[in-house]
């Protein structure tokens, strides 16, 4: 399947909102960014996935103040799929309160639905390791 120019950018546009939204703690509007039955996937951060937008802001509503107070969103390549769907990856970095700062990856299924591109699978790994934890090649 191809993109069209401008599927790429409102997919990259879908990806960069999360972090406005969630930064100016608009979570009522979450069902513009992900698909009903969306997998939020933390299990590297030691969390069950959560399954539906509505458990994705409760758990947002929960952290409270330990909340990132801004993500950023870099790096972000698109791949399209035969079967529709497209899988977006990316780099997020997120800034805590006291000024610490943390990085992950984001792996996403995005699907084109009548109301436009929804993430419908995320998964976020934290990057902790230099070079993804390898060491040299034997």
């Amino acid at each position: 399947m191809s993109l069209a120019l401008e599927d790429r950018l409102a997919i990259t546009e879908l990806v960069s909102l999360h972090g406005h939204l969630v930064d100016d703690g608009s979570l009522g509007r979450l069902e513009e960014l992900f698909t009903a039955d969306v997998v939020y996937d933390l299990t590297d951060f030691g969390q069950e996935p959560l399954s539906g937008v509505a458990a994705i802001r409760e758990a947002a509503w929960a952290l409270g103040a330990d909340n990132p107070v801004a993500h950023h969103v870099t790096n972000v390549v698109v791949t399209a799929s035969a079967d529709g769907r497209v899988q977006v990856r990316s780099k997020g970095l997120g800034i805590k309160a006291d000024g610490s700062c943390g990085s992950v990856s984001y792996d996403n299924t995005v699907v084109r639905t009548p109301d436009g591109w929804r993430i419908s699978h995320r998964r976020v790994s934290p990057r902790r390791t230099p070079l993804g934890g390898l060491t040299k090649p034997s």
